[in-house]
């Protein structure tokens, strides 16, 4: 659905926001306002404004020299910062949060029903418009970010996903460690966890991931062994061959780490915030801890690079119905669940839109 701005003629009698300086760095004053992942308008001299770089959990904060309100984290506050000091979210105190953005008018469900549960393996996914979003969203249109885990890599899902990489439908990957580190096992060895594409095991396969680590801590980084001519194939060698960012986040139990591994939880989750401020789609595949930590990074909405307000389109994929439950639960309500395997859903995306392009 289109966007639907707020009538502001119903608020223009509502009082400005205070704002109170903090009282410290990472010191917010008392009544602080608590943003949401819902568009969030703010009441100041100039009218009301849009505050920039929405996300959940934050604060809005009024820079006056730019007359703009920003959302920052709380470990981003600062002594001085101007926040927001409000409780309510219906602009009778200055902040409005505004839910309908993409509502629409609905037909009263009947008391009783068969397949009501929001996410299902038995319920029916229209791909027919999932891939239309993807192509609304290809190459300049807008800006893909790709959340990903190991399991993809284990499988077909690893070759489907370069594909994708080299036709233009990923403009950013978040993942971890463990994606990047199977994935040059699996162009080196031929192997993910000593694993071969066909299921089974490599004589001495337990080590490979370790050599594979080896082999980028000796060239100095995966860039350098794509350079060399080393890295010849899988993910990592088409997002630097296609010069696509991309974010490693770090762990408790990563192996090496590689060296583009950030270790610093706070660095790799400002790196990932520098994608999901421009993200116009998300798609999370087989990765509960880092779709939750991109869930609560991102807003309801996005700003299309024409400058006009759209739904962000979230897609998670996960083989059970619990990941994207827990992934609603905190907070993003708005991801679209497909319960499968993450090797047939990259397979049968890149089929069907390879087929389109045809």
């Amino acid at each position: 659905m289109p966007y639907q701005h707020p009538n502001f003629d119903r608020f223009s009698a509502m009082p400005k926001c205070t704002f109170i300086p903090a009282p410290e760095d990472h010191v917010l004053p008392d009544g602080f306002m608590c943003t949401t992942n819902f568009p969030t308008y703010v009441h100041t001299e100039q009218g009301w404004m849009l505050a920039k770089n929405p996300r959940m959990d934050s604060h809005l904060v009024w820079v006056p020299e730019e007359e703009t309100v920003y959302t920052k984290e709380f470990r981003c506050i600062r002594k001085g910062d101007r926040v927001a000091v409000a409780e309510a979210e219906d602009g009778t105190e200055g902040v409005l949060v505004w839910e309908h953005a993409f509502q629409q008018e609905i037909e009263e469900e009947e008391a009783f029903g068969f397949m009501r549960s929001e996410v299902s393996r038995e319920k029916p996914i229209d791909y027919s418009a999932i891939l239309d979003t993807f192509r609304r969203n290809r190459d300049e249109k807008g800006y893909i970010i790709w959340v990903i885990g190991p399991a993809l890599v284990h499988a077909r899902g690893r070759e489907a996903m370069e594909w994708i990489i080299k036709n233009g439908y990923a403009h950013a990957v978040l993942t971890g460690n463990a994606v990047a580190v199977h994935d040059v096992e699996a162009a080196l060895f031929g192997s993910t966890l000593g694993m071969k594409a066909d299921g089974s095991g490599a004589a001495g396969g337990h080590s490979y991931h370790m050599r594979a680590i080896n082999a980028v801590k000796k060239s100095g980084s995966i860039h350098n062994l794509v350079d060399a001519d080393i890295l010849q194939t899988g993910i990592m060698h088409a997002l630097c061959s296609h010069q696509i960012p991309y974010v490693l986040a770090g762990s408790i139990r990563d192996d090496g780490p590689l060296p583009e591994t950030i270790t610093d939880a706070l660095e790799a989750q400002a790196q990932m915030r520098v994608h999901t401020q421009k993200a116009t789609m998300v798609v999370m595949v087989a990765t509960a801890l880092h779709s939750i930590a991109v869930g609560n990074m991102l807003p309801t909405y996005c700003t299309r690079p024409d400058g006009t307000l759209d739904e962000l389109a979230t897609i998670c994929v996960d083989q059970t119905e619990f990941l994207v439950s827990k992934l609603k639960d905190r907070g993003t309500h708005q991801a679209f669940g497909i319960v499968t395997n993450a090797q047939d859903f990259m397979r049968l995306l890149q089929i069907e839109l390879a087929a389109q392009a045809e």
